[in-house]
């Protein structure tokens, strides 16, 4: 089954001090585009993270973020007591009729007026944070299977609908020939020549052979097949797949090329439109 590369997981863990919450959003790209943001006290823990959710997601533009909601009355920012009596101090100085209340509110708002301890990272609380990030990954994931299965259902119903138009083509083919054959009589007679009847059969027939759209309709049915039977595999196949409707769209283009006839034309540009339904719908496959 072929995933999508868009989706959406979000997971929560409650610690006794704070929350944290993991979200990963991701959107098709040509390969894996990793963006991280995460609290700087779990920096070291990047390079880890980044090859879990590589390992996880493979390909895609990927935005992994993890907050941190503080609920408990611990806090790493505390007053930087000596920094924030300095600057009182010297404002008083400038401003000695100023409010004391007014002072504080201005001193805490200097540099260096608040300091935040860097807290070691606490190996049984990452522990659990991985877990939660586990549950984000399966979450993105199962979200890109269903999307997955939303655009393996289009792509079927596309690769029928160009089969169909293949079909109703070919019913074409006879009409097709036999046009031919009297438009090119006709041509020669309106030119009052005489022609060997065993030349022109052999010129006729050549003419046809570089008409015929026989092996056309052969190439672009195994590729219908080809790409219906890379739906149904278990790797990642966004790129084959790409790969397969640019061998179907030149066996299109060749049988518009060679068609001759308004309405086979008119069914080679309705599978050209269903084609490029497809394609559009392509880049999204992981």
């Amino acid at each position: 089954m072929i995933q999508s590369m868009t989706g959406f997981g979000k997971a929560s863990l409650q610690l006794p001090t704070k929350k944290i919450t993991i979200e990963i959003k991701s959107l098709n790209s040509k390969g894996l585009d990793l963006n991280v943001r995460m609290p700087s006290v779990f920096r070291e823990m990047e390079l880890g993270l980044r090859n879990q959710i590589a390992q996880q997601l493979e390909r895609g533009k990927v935005d992994f973020s993890m907050y941190i909601e503080v609920t408990g009355e611990e806090t790493s920012t505390k007053v930087n007591a000596p920094i924030v009596k300095a600057y009182i101090h010297q404002m008083r100085d400038i401003l000695p009729e100023a409010d004391a209340t007014e002072l504080m509110k201005m001193a805490v708002r200097m540099p260096d007026a608040l300091k935040t301890e860097r807290d070691e990272i606490d190996e049984n609380e990452w522990q659990q944070i991985q877990s939660v990030i586990n549950d984000a990954l399966v979450n993105i994931n199962n979200f890109r299977k269903d999307e997955g299965a939303s655009l393996e259902k289009e792509f079927r119903l596309r690769i029928g609908n160009i089969r169909s138009f293949m079909e109703q083509a070919l019913l074409l083919d006879p009409e097709r020939i036999q046009l031919i054959k009297e438009r090119l009589q006709n041509a020669i007679t309106e030119l009052q020549a005489n022609v060997d009847e065993n030349r022109f059969e052999q010129e006729l027939i050549y003419y046809l052979e570089k008409l015929d759209i026989t092996e056309e309709k052969v190439r672009l049915g195994n590729h219908l097949d080809y790409f219906l039977e890379t739906l149904s595999g278990s790797e990642a196949n966004g790129r084959k797949l790409g790969f397969i409707t640019q061998e179907m769209g030149r066996e299109i283009n060749t049988m518009g090329s060679k068609s001759n006839h308004a309405g086979m034309q008119k069914l080679v540009v309705q599978m050209k439109d269903e084609l490029e339904k497809i394609k559009e719908q392509v880049l999204n496959v992981l």
